[in-house]
């Protein structure tokens, strides 16, 4: 790891150049502070792996703010706390086998996986992660989301995991992989499709038919979303990813290798990859004219979905604590091999 530095040799490369930014109003769930008092209490009931210095900087980091102002117009607490637990549960995770391999990311997933699909019913003993990830399908049950949104949001919830184990090949060499690798890996770790199927829950959009959600138009705004989030991650978190060894799965830095250009240029192609899938969202928007009885409603969701792409950002721009100098909560999770 790098020696330290001050804040301002921190930010200093990148304060000044331009910033992501996006034409859909963002919103906050009226639960948001109740949702974080439970974050609170996951953290210290649950996360008694992670050291107290981890913990108490994971609580600065409010994350379960992300599904509050990702999915602002679900209908209760009740209904928010699932995607609260995935995103909580998922970045804390994320941040806690930082540095496992590959191999032991897999064996991770396929625990959660059983867990969450049901196959295996059986309460964990210990708290902790597999726990949470239980409690998850617990409070999904409770508040009966449909089975066919639940299934596809787990589905998306192990692409989610995949793309964890393949990064750990990059992470752990410290090596920054070509462009098209990235892609198709930042689209997944992004964490934002099973975002995506959870948009579905709020207002009428679970009357929607599930070719709907299969249609190619909406899965590419589906990947348009997770792009664009994953990018704009990248912008803020790059001063953090600068100061640390092995943090190679970001944009700015892929673009730099692929194309021998300094920082500063590449962050801005940076940016102009995220603004050229803004605008083909807002093309496919304009574009819809095809789903005859759900027209409105399929219009209305996908301006949900910019939505949640604002209230998702709008966190990451509210944040103060967890991509500043030394707030990011390391990898504490012993490697086998």
């Amino acid at each position: 790891m790098k020696a330290s530095i001050t804040d301002e040799q921190f930010f200093s490369n990148l304060l000044h150049l331009p910033k992501p930014s996006y034409p859909f109003p963002d919103f906050i769930h009226p639960d948001f502070q109740v949702q974080r008092e439970e974050y609170y209490k996951w953290i210290d009931t649950e996360y008694i792996i992670h050291s107290k210095e981890a913990r108490e900087k994971h609580k600065k980091h409010n994350l379960t703010d992300i599904a509050a102002r990702g999915c602002p117009f679900l209908k209760s607490l009740v209904e928010l706390r699932p995607l609260a637990n995935y995103t909580a549960n998922g970045a804390m995770m994320d941040d806690y086998f930082d540095r496992c391999s590959r191999e032991e990311m897999y064996i991770i997933m396929d625990k959660i996986m059983a867990l969450v699909s049901g196959s295996v019913s059986r309460e964990p003993e210990e708290p902790g992660i597999f726990h949470l990830f239980w409690q998850l399908r617990q409070d999904a049950v409770r508040c009966a989301i449909p089975e066919n949104i639940y299934n596809r949001f787990i589905k998306s919830m192990k692409d989610v995991f995949i793309g964890y184990a393949e990064e750990k090949v990059y992470y752990r060499t410290n090596t920054v992989p070509p462009l098209s690798v990235y892609l198709l890996i930042r689209a997944e770790t992004s964490g934002v499709k099973p975002y995506c199927d959870y948009v579905a829950l709020q207002k009428d959009y679970r009357k929607l038919p599930d070719e709907i959600f299969d249609h190619p138009f909406i899965r590419r705004l589906y990947t348009l979303s997770s792009l664009m989030i994953g990018i704009h991650n990248d912008i803020i978190s790059l001063p953090k990813e600068l100061s640390r060894e092995g943090d190679t799965m970001n944009l700015v830095k892929v673009l730099q290798q692929e194309n021998n250009i300094s920082l500063k240029e590449a962050y801005m192609r940076a940016l102009d990859m995220h603004d050229a899938y803004l605008n083909e969202f807002e093309l496919l928007q304009r574009k819809m004219s095809f789903f005859g009885e759900y027209q409105e409603l399929v219009s209305n969701y996908v301006h949900d979905l910019g939505v949640m792409i604002s209230g998702v950002y709008a966190w990451h721009t509210n944040d103060t604590s967890r991509y500043v100098n030394n707030g990011y909560v390391e990898g504490e999770y012993t490697n086998k091999g």
